[in-house]
């Protein structure tokens, strides 16, 4: 029996042997089956590379292996054979469990760009030896064939070309790109007025795209969240559709993005049941209305996507979204400055969240001690957030879309000596928490303001209707005309109070307003005036929360013009459904296509750390380029995997260690459903960076495949990379985007993940003591060591040689811990006699250098212990500068 994996897939394939021996075999592929492949214009082809894998236990046999395609001008299936490798440069093999020794045998082939414009479609067959039959990969898996797209040479088409049968009554103009090898067209039309208090709508057909193999879009999975949809063939998403994309045969991307917010008008894409893509608007304008949709073709997702959203930007920023005190505000803000140490502290500091870890019925004994019992484990939180249930509500024991705010003041019941006596109490007894926040809704509450009140004395109040559902009816409101001064008041009372931040919460509440002449007056007017209070009396720190309306995405969140706000980015993490942990995941990475271009900080939302899927939700974090909050019970804390999150700065604070870029999915088609892994892109730096790409399993049974350096954001193509694994700290051998194998084979467990980096190399030639040239020495700085996204802690760092022919490393840290350098001639040099390292131009204690376990190339150098024995303070700069010298 054959038990084959291939790309991720196992299935069993029977036959008779002459021993009935079990031969465990495993199979890899890229590029992959079962999915679509863009090969670019400037190649003339592609590489294929097969990795068959057989156990030990047996005598090796010699396998075969062949390509079938249909890529010929008759389109006829022929076969190529694949060429068995002798390079040693193989890939890395990462596995998340253990498995028997086994034969690698790496098979290659080039297969040429064909003549026709149309896709190839691959497969694969292959044997043990010529006295054994062919084995179909397609007859024993669920694979499909895989597919390739190649790109044309020049893409000089118009809107025609890539939407068949488009409404006339559109005005298409084609505009100028901000994205380089971009085509885009602004698209408007008109949209029926409101009249009384229903709204007016329109619904025109954009027509059906043309040529293409697969789609995405993000829909509205209801009011306040988007969430990915996939499909192939027809366009037909089940939810109204912010965004879609098509992968065209010819590879390139079709983007149409439609844009809301301006002038009261909300659209969004629908479709007929035929694949048409219908654009339907809402206006709640007496006047009519305009709705606007972006149309844009490019090589890649990334750059289509891109230059939709900057057009979407200039239309927003150019359309008066702002009321002039927002301006204003925004102008006193931007003139007083934001303090680097609060960016840091709420972007980067490590928060803790009191929802799913001290439940609904909240006190301040219950926030005290879970405090303390953090503290008694040793976890310097930064950020608090007091989430729902401090409030003093009315309609006590009642749903809470029944209940409303009554006053400022937390509940007597539970915080019996006011909300500030608890912020006083929390930062004198741990100093180490800089900011304390509350939460609240939109409207107050979740049912608003009590219609009998100290607030609704004191404000003026309106009953507004609210569309049916879930969050259907009628509740009293501040009225807009007395918003301002409202969210004046409150944040005042709250900063008096100890609280310098908020998570607002509900936002999506203003779009479920049934009556178009609230909608009008509401959403934009309580968009700004809770922007402009949370400016002034908490700088950046806030929170929004269930605000993925359409309206909010483009009038609050696009503009650049104000500091970047912290957005929730999906629905909830729910800890007690085990199905929701990687669709959680899945979806996060796919909004942040669209969220990574809007000026704010996406939050993944909290997680716990002592729960099945805790290192699992810890890794997507990691990656996503956002803040980390954890929601852990009193007491059930991983403490190692906090530490994997985590540094310590040299001012004794914890801090994540967050990526440059937003992290976001590499495979923007590839479903939920088709059993691959999900890969999260990120990176650190700039030009000549280090890319991190995070690997999640979201399928209910073990995958493995091959990880190019293409799977990667900001590889170089003239740099060599050497890529390492978080959980082993092993190194793949050194490769570039040019390299034929890929650099890692990398094997997952259900629930599993990994997190590799890709670091360049930079070559130097040292002299040795007599000054003659010694060999080429290769160098890397990894950062530091056992943390997932560790490479964030550098800095910057330069490497040079000095006059004396020796090289010298100068790498400053935001944290300490231990410091990771790639130095290739490592294992020939002496720690006394070649290797001389300073901290503040002190040397540091030699036993804090080492080399590592997981690589003979590694050196470690202890930061953190050589600090603390070293006696060394910070008098004014959160960083370390390290330098080394090698001779």
């Amino acid at each position: 029996m054959v038990t084959n994996d291939l790309d991720g897939k196992p299935f069993q394939l029977k036959f008779v042997r002459a021993a009935q021996m079990q031969l465990f075999a495993r199979a890899l592929c890229h590029p992959p089956l079962g999915q679509v492949t863009v090969i670019p214009a400037d190649q003339s082809g592609v590489t294929f590379n097969v990795s068959i894998e057989c156990s030990k236990s047996f005598p090796e046999q010699r396998w075969e292996a062949v390509l079938w395609h249909n890529g010929h001008d008759d389109r006829k299936w022929k076969e190529l054979v694949l060429a068995e490798t002798t390079t040693t440069n193989v890939p890395l093999a990462v596995s998340s469990r253990d498995r028997p020794n086994v034969y690698r045998r790496h098979f290659t082939a080039r297969l040429l760009r064909p003549l026709s414009p149309e896709p190839i479609q691959f497969t694969l067959k292959y044997r043990t030896s010529s006295s054994d039959s062919w084995k179909w990969v397609n007859d024993h898996s669920c694979l499909k064939d895989g597919e390739l797209c190649f790109q044309p040479q020049k893409q000089p088409y118009g809107l025609s070309d890539y939407l068949k049968n488009y409404d006339p009554r559109f005005q298409v103009n084609s505009e100028d790109s901000d994205t380089p090898d971009t085509q885009l067209w602004s698209i408007t039309a008109t949209v029926n007025r409101a009249e009384g208090k229903a709204s007016g709508y329109t619904d025109i057909s954009l027509g059906l795209p043309r040529s293409f193999s697969r789609w995405f879009s993000l829909v509205r999975i209801w009011s306040p969240w988007l969430a990915p949809r996939h499909g192939i063939g027809d366009f037909a998403p089940t939810e109204d559709a912010v965004l879609a994309s098509f992968l065209r045969w010819d590879g390139l991307h079709l983007v149409v993005l439609a844009i809301s917010g301006l002038e009261d008008v909300l659209t969004v894409l629908k479709h007929d049941g035929a694949g048409n893509i219908i654009v339907h608007s809402r206006n709640d304008r007496e006047d009519e209305g305009k709705l606007q949709v972006v149309v844009t073709v490019g090589r890649t997702f990334e750059a289509a996507n891109a230059a939709a959203m900057y057009h979407a930007r200039k239309l927003v920023q150019t359309n008066q979204y702002m009321s002039g005190e927002l301006r204003e505000e925004i102008k006193v803000q931007l003139d007083n400055g934001v303090k680097a140490e609060w960016m840091e502290n709420w972007y980067d500091g490590l928060t803790y969240c009191t929802w799913n870890g001290l439940g609904q019925d909240l006190s301040e004994q219950k926030i005290f001690d879970a405090l303390d019992i953090l503290k008694a484990n040793n976890v310097k939180i930064t950020n608090l957030i007091i989430d729902d249930n401090w409030q003093s509500l009315d309609n006590p024991g009642m749903s809470q879309f029944k209940r409303g705010m009554t006053d400022f003041e937390a509940n007597e019941e539970n915080f019996p000596k006011g909300l500030k006596y608890t912020a006083f109490t929390i930062r004198e007894n741990h100093p180490n928490i800089q900011h304390i926040a509350v939460w609240h809704a939109i409207l107050g509450y979740w049912g608003g303001i009590s219609p009998d009140s100290t607030i609704s004395r004191n404000y003026k109040t309106k009953v507004v209707r609210k569309q049916a559902g879930l969050t259907g009816g009628t509740i009293t409101v501040v009225d807009p005309d007395d918003v301002p001064r409202f969210y004046s008041d409150f944040y005042q009372f709250l900063l008096s109070s100890g609280i310098d931040s908020v998570k607002t919460d509900v936002q999506f509440f203003l779009d479920v307003l049934d009556d178009a002449d609230d909608r009008r007056r509401f959403i934009d007017a309580y968009q700004d005036a809770w922007t402009i209070a949370s400016l002034r009396y908490f700088s950046i720190k806030a929170i929004s929360c269930m605000s993925q309306a359409p309206q909010i995405l483009f009038h609050t969140q696009m503009p650049t013009t104000k500091p970047r706000l912290m957005v929730r980015n999906s629905d909830d993490f729910f800890p007690e459904i085990p199905t929701s942990h990687p669709w959680h995941l899945f979806v996060n990475a796919h909004n942040s296509l669209f969220t990574c271009h809007l000026n704010v900080l996406p939050d993944w939302d909290m997680f716990q750390t002592s729960h099945p899927y805790s290192s699992f939700h810890a890794a997507g974090r990691c990656v996503s380029g956002g803040p980390i909050y954890f929601t852990d019970e009193p007491g059930k804390h991983d403490l190692d995997l906090i530490k994997q999150m985590t540094a310590q700065s040299i001012k004794g604070n914890t801090v994540i260690l967050r990526p440059d870029m937003i992290g976001r999915t590499t495979s923007v088609y590839t479903t939920y459903e088709e059993e691959r892994l999900l890969k999260v892109g990120t990176f650190v730096g700039g030009v000549g960076g280090i890319s991190i790409l995070g690997c999640f399993n979201v399928s209910e049974r073990p995958l493995t495949e091959f990880v190019h350096l293409n799977d990667f954001f900001g590889i170089e193509s003239e740099e060599d990379y050497v890529v390492r694994n978080h959980t082993t700290g092993e190194l793949s051998p050194m490769v570039s985007q040019a390299s034929e194998i890929p650099p890692v084979s990398l094997e997952v467990a259900v629930k599993g993940w990994e997190i590799l980096t890709a670091y360049p190399v930079r070559l130097f030639t040292l002299r040795g003591s007599t000054g003659l040239k010694q060999d080429v020495t290769r160098i890397s700085v990894l950062g530091l060591l056992g943390k997932m996204t560790g490479a964030a802690a550098i800095v910057r760092s330069d490497a040079r040689i000095q006059g004396n022919g020796r090289l010298r490393l100068e790498i400053t840290l935001k944290a300490l811990g231990i410091l990771g350098i790639y130095i290739s001639s490592l294992p020939s040099l002496s720690f006394e006699e070649h290797l001389f390292a300073t901290i503040s131009s002190r040397a540091i204690p030699l036993h804090t250098v080492k080399t590592s376990e997981s690589s003979s190339s590694v050196l470690e150098i202890d930061t953190e212990t050589a600090w603390n024995e070293m006696g060394l303070q910070s008098i004014w700069s959160n960083e370390m500068t390290l330098e080394v010298f090698i001779q």
